[in-house]
């Protein structure tokens, strides 16, 4: 408590300090005013401009598609990288006082970039979050405080270090930043059985427009629903938050099993799609879907299973015998070592590397998100082939619902993708030759077009940690984009924002806009 009251103190002494100020968004201002306000606050290596040798370096660490790294992509005027909760508070306070917009980035995959670039087109000074990391998990209470920069993989393992009978319901890509993750809702290979983050965050610590930290009792429970699942960038910065502990047997079961087309891929999926939503909420078995060669598809039904083999087994032969599951197909193992195993890790590589934040991946890549509440006939996936096999095409992740997912209301938080959703569908197109983002783009649109008649309606649904400027920007012709983020959760969420954040501080491409 004490500490809380000098950083108040400190806060409102740096209000009363600043002079009005009228500020003309030049390069150099910024970056000299705002390094001015900081002073106070500053240690050394934690404010950057393109003039310090580190700021390409810092600027590249978490920009993971590389289609926002080229020398055209619109780039801050500064990076600051707080180490606590003053010093997020005091950005905040200057940059509001000096006119500055602010973009936050926690360190995940972001799709567009929009924590890290702008396409609108005004200046900018990134709060890069990555260096507060702090994961503090208590079994007592059953809980575990993450704050925004720590990576989802590291909130797994710290987890598993203290408990190999409890885990997270986090996402099935280690290396996603807590903070932009739970924002947007985060799911992965315990979404049947538990939901998702975002539906198990008992607190959370915020940053608002006025400086001020707020927990979920300050906040308010309108502004505590809005954060999860709202999308990040909206209505403050997230400084950390508190998650519930799900048990987990010390024991589960993964599989991996590939169908081609020419081992009868098409009438399995059309299968799957009828029964794994239905699957016992123990149970996740995902598809991913991608070209092999110009002639052939592969489906690989990917499953983590709470539980031994024999049940699996048992399940999966009374359920979807059209798989052909066999004993030899599965492997037992801790939790911990089932989210190294589903992100493809050596066996010989211990669970301690997700300390390391590596990312996933680093490409050039493209992606989009369906909803599907209608079964998928056997002539709709044979048309999906053709267009796959004409051209290098996307890889599709097809994940199932159903389990709890289709029990929880679609207004107990902002995502409302709940009742009726057999799967989620993300396509992901991937290259490393920039000139070939035009063909990859094309490809992966058509695709999307294609798979039109299949998909939710009214709106086509869309997952909002899957950001898509495609859908739809702010500004532009109408917010239909937010109610297929959101349904008709977007009314709420834009009334809870014009509260909130009434000067609309906390603003981006595909933030929650005020009411008119």
């Amino acid at each position: 408590m004490q500490k809380t009251m000098s950083s108040s103190r400190f806060v409102l002494f740096l209000l009363l300090s600043l002079a009005p100020f009228s500020f003309s968004h030049q390069k150099d201002q910024i970056q000299e005013t705002f390094h001015e306000c900081l002073s106070n606050i500053q240690t050394p290596n934690t404010f950057f401009t393109p003039n310090d040798t580190n700021f390409t370096q810092i600027l590249k660490s978490r920009a993971i598609n590389l289609k926002f790294r080229t020398p055209s992509t619109p780039k801050p005027d500064a990076i600051f990288t707080p180490l606590n909760e003053t010093h997020i508070q005091t950005a905040v306070i200057c940059a509001k006082k000096l006119g500055i917009h602010l973009r936050t980035r926690s360190g995940g995959h972001d799709y567009e970039g929009l924590s890290y670039t702008a396409v609108m087109g005004r200046p900018f000074v990134v709060i890069d979050l990555s260096k507060m990391q702090d994961v503090n998990v208590d079994l007592a209470d059953n809980s575990v405080w993450a704050e925004t920069g720590a990576t989802i993989g590291q909130v797994y393992y710290r987890v598993a270090e203290k408990s190999k009978t409890v885990g997270i319901p986090g996402s099935i890509c280690t290396s996603l930043g807590m903070g932009g993750l739970v924002a947007g809702g985060g799911y992965g290979s315990l979404l049947r059985k538990y939901g998702l983050l975002a539906d198990n965050v008992v607190d959370a610590r915020i940053v608002n427009s006025n400086g001020d930290i707020l927990d979920r009792k300050s906040m308010g429970e309108d502004v505590f629903w809005a954060i999860r699942g709202g999308g990040g960038g909206s209505f403050g910065i997230i400084i950390s938050w508190k998650l519930k502990l799900v048990p987990v047997p010390a024991t589960v079961t993964v599989f991996d099993v590939p169908k081609t087309l020419e081992q009868g891929a098409t009438k399995i999926l059309y299968k799957w799609q009828q029964v794994a939503s239905n699957f016992d909420e123990d149970l996740f078995v995902r598809v991913l879907i991608s070209r092999t060669s110009n002639k052939t598809l592969s489906t690989t039904y990917q499953a983590l299973f709470l539980g031994g083999t024999d049940r699996l087994v048992q399940i999966m032969n009374t359920g979807f015998p059209e798989l052909g599951l066999k004993k030899e197909d599965c492997f037992e193992m801790s939790w911990i070592e089932s989210v190294m195993h589903i992100m493809e890790y050596p066996k010989i590589v211990p669970p301690s590397v997700l300390l390391e934040r590596k990312p996933s991946f680093l490409n050039y890549f493209k992606a989009k998100s369906d909803f599907v509440r209608e079964v998928i006939p056997e002539s709709g996936l044979e048309g999906m082939w053709k267009i796959m096999l004409e051209d290098e095409s996307p890889l599709m992740i097809w994940n199932p619902y159903g389990g709890i997912m289709s029990k929880i209301p679609e207004s107990s938080i902002p995502f409302p993708h709940r009742n009726g959703v057999l799967f989620k569908v993300q396509y992901v197109s991937a290259w490393m030759d920039p000139a070939m983002e035009d063909k990859h783009v094309s490809e992966i649109r058509k695709v999307y077009d294609y798979m039109t008649t299949y998909v939710t309606k009214s709106p086509r649904e869309a997952y909002v940690n899957y950001r898509d400027l495609d859908i739809g920007m702010n500004g532009k012709s109408d917010d239909s984009w937010g109610f297929k983020y959101f349904k008709d959760n977007f009314h709420t969420l834009r009334k809870i924002k014009t509260k909130f954040d009434y000067s609309n501080f906390f603003s981006h491409e595909q933030s929650i806009p005020l009411i008119d």
